[in-house]
């Protein structure tokens, strides 16, 4: 386990390179390039808001701001899982010629998509001017949200990448599990909206933690919940060096299942 520690952080100059080599490739024939993430976010918040607040006449006064949070963080989250399926199953070509720890081409998928998300905290900025809302100091708290989902996405994107190079189909069924899991996340609607005997479907997910974390700092000025954010940070820092070791012992059967 050490070992393959030490191999990750001395490939940390192909880590680099995989990230930027991702981001080129995913705006190489795009003429917005990174305008897409705050473009996109910015569609789907009209749509939804539109929906929501105008037709059907939930929302309150802050829904836009609510809204655009929740599209912002949801699609680092989304980009990634749909991403990650395919992190070593696109490297076959160099996994079967040169040993590299496998771990780094999901690593990767996930720390290129987060370069993506800050780009999109623009858009944040932007509703804030809008609605004329201005943080506290508790604005402090941002990056350690950030790390706590970088956290959990990792882990995700781990155990992705691994299941799908002995299980191929579950790449295909991705768009429906990513679709069942947003619309189990308060991203569109607002989580105090739930009957109680529902309550169970925020309490177990993460991202609804994450996300209530964001719009405390950013719409309410509050402390985020800190007990809720470290058991997700802790689950999922457990959970990655647990799928490290995995890789480790078991590298050898990705060779041959490529």
């Amino acid at each position: 386990m050490a070992e393959y520690f030490r191999e990750i952080l001395k490939r940390k100059d192909l880590l680099l390179y995989l990230v930027k080599s991702g981001l080129k490739a995913e705006h190489r024939n795009s003429y917005l390039g990174y305008f897409w993430w705050l473009l996109d976010p910015l569609l789907s918040a009209v749509v939804y808001y539109f929906l929501i607040a105008i037709v059907l006449g939930h929302g309150g006064k802050y829904y836009g701001l609510y809204l655009i949070i929740g599209l912002i963080a949801w699609r680092w989250t989304s980009s990634v899982v749909s991403n990650s399926s395919r992190a070593i199953l696109s490297y076959r070509s160099i996994i079967n010629q040169v040993y590299l720890p496998k771990a780094i081409f999901p690593m990767a998928r996930t720390v290129s998509q987060l370069v993506h998300f800050l780009f999109g905290l623009v858009a944040i900025v932007v509703f804030l001017v809008c609605y004329q809302v201005v943080p506290g100091w508790q604005i402090v708290y941002i990056p350690l949200i950030i790390l706590v989902q970088l956290l959990m996405l990792a882990a995700v994107s781990l155990l992705m990448a691994y299941v799908c190079v002995f299980i191929r189909d579950i790449d295909n069924i991705m768009s429906h599990i990513i679709r069942i899991w947003f619309y189990a996340t308060p991203i569109i609607w607002e989580g105090d909206r739930l009957p109680e005997n529902y309550r169970w479907v925020t309490d177990i997910n993460p991202m609804a933690v994450i996300l209530q974390a964001y719009r405390d700092v950013f719409m309410y000025s509050s402390h985020p919940n800190l007990l809720s954010l470290a058991l997700v940070g802790i689950i999922s820092l457990l959970t990655c060096l647990g799928l490290l070791f995995f890789y480790s012992r078991n590298e050898h059967k990705i060779i041959k299942a490529l």
